[in-house]
């Protein structure tokens, strides 16, 4: 059954008689809003899967960003007249943008899809980097659905100062990853921005890939150098991971550490794929843990990781490698 309700204190009355197998909420409702909605279900402890639709402004993506926080699986942004030129009716865009979400989030309930991601049938031997020897000179970070929450449990719990530069491609529209590095810079206490054209990478400084933008690094591993682009969309996204992650194992090889977060789709796989060739060492983060194992289940497929693990473990992995007890060793 599917059914329609105006606001949030009505979904609220239906949700305690009969609990739905998804809930798609609006952010802006009369009598009882999305986040009052999410808080009054975290509060009754249930746990009904929510997507949530939202504004491409910065109030949109800061309430955006805390449905996320309360519990929310991931976010679908409305159409706005910027991008109305394009010849598609808003239901249509909205359906483009939905669909995959529920395919990938749901996928008993969609076209009686399987819910495992699609992995490469043959794993390809790769060297397993040292990971006791292992020094990284930067962090990289590729993450989707279910990202945001992961990172700032992440972030909430590394040791500051970081003796390298973390950089961060988290599939987001523009306006929203502004507002998450402010949001990620409050949580962990050091400088997170969104990346700038043509930004010399500084440790202790998280960047994070612009929203419509790819984020490429050029120079050297004593100066890296940032770069922006609105190059076609790669696995259909931009930003991508893929091309953050591979400049980054082109100039800093063997002390290059990237982790592949929850996310759909295989975004991150030939980043991984490039990072080990090089020498380099993954983690990807626990099937468990994910809201949706698409992009660790893709590397996980082809082999291209070193670690699998949870939020807890990547927080110590960064602190062991990266992290404040180690600000004496040197990033040069």
């Amino acid at each position: 059954m599917v059914a329609a309700l105006p606001n949030g204190r009505l979904a609220i009355e239906r949700m305690a008689d009969s609990m739905p197998d998804l809930l798609i909420l609006d952010m802006e409702m009369p009598e009882m809003d999305g986040i009052q909605t999410l808080k009054e279900m975290k509060r009754r402890g249930w746990t009904c899967p929510a997507l949530v639709f939202s504004s491409l402004s910065k109030r949109g993506a800061e309430i955006t960003l805390e449905a996320l926080n309360l519990g929310a699986k991931d976010f679908v942004t409305k159409p706005n007249n910027e991008n109305a030129g394009d010849g598609r009716s808003p239901v249509d865009k909205i359906r483009s943008l939905l669909v995959p979400k529920l395919e990938e989030l749901f996928p008993a309930y969609v076209h009686g899809r399987p819910s495992e991601p699609t992995q490469a049938t043959e794993k390809e031997a790769f060297h397993q980097a040292n990971w006791d020897l292992l020094n990284p000179q930067i962090v990289v970070i590729g993450s989707s659905t279910g990202g945001p929450t992961v990172l700032e449990k992440i972030f909430s719990g590394i040791v500051v100062p970081l003796s390298c530069p973390v950089v961060i491609a988290q599939h987001m529209p523009p306006v929203f990853t502004a507002s998450f590095a402010e949001r990620l810079s409050k949580i962990a206490g050091i400088t997170v921005t969104e990346a700038r054209h043509g930004e010399v990478l500084e440790k202790n400084h998280v960047y994070i890939a612009p929203g419509d933008h790819h984020l490429r690094l050029h120079g050297t591993r004593e100066r890296a150098v940032i770069s922006l682009d609105q190059g076609p969309l790669i696995h259909s996204v931009r930003p991508a991971v893929d091309p953050l992650f591979q400049t980054a194992a082109e100039i800093f090889g063997p002390r290059c550490l990237g982790f592949i977060l929850t996310g759909m789709g295989f975004d991150g796989c030939d980043g991984a794929v490039s990072i080990k060739q090089q020498g380099g060492a993954i983690v990807i983060q626990s099937k468990e843990s994910c809201v949706v194992f698409g992009m660790p289940g893709a590397v996980f497929g082809v082999g291209a990781y070193d670690r699998i693990a949870a939020p807890d473990e990547i927080i110590a992995f960064i602190n062991e490698k990266a992290g404040g007890r180690m600000v004496t060793r040197s990033c040069g």
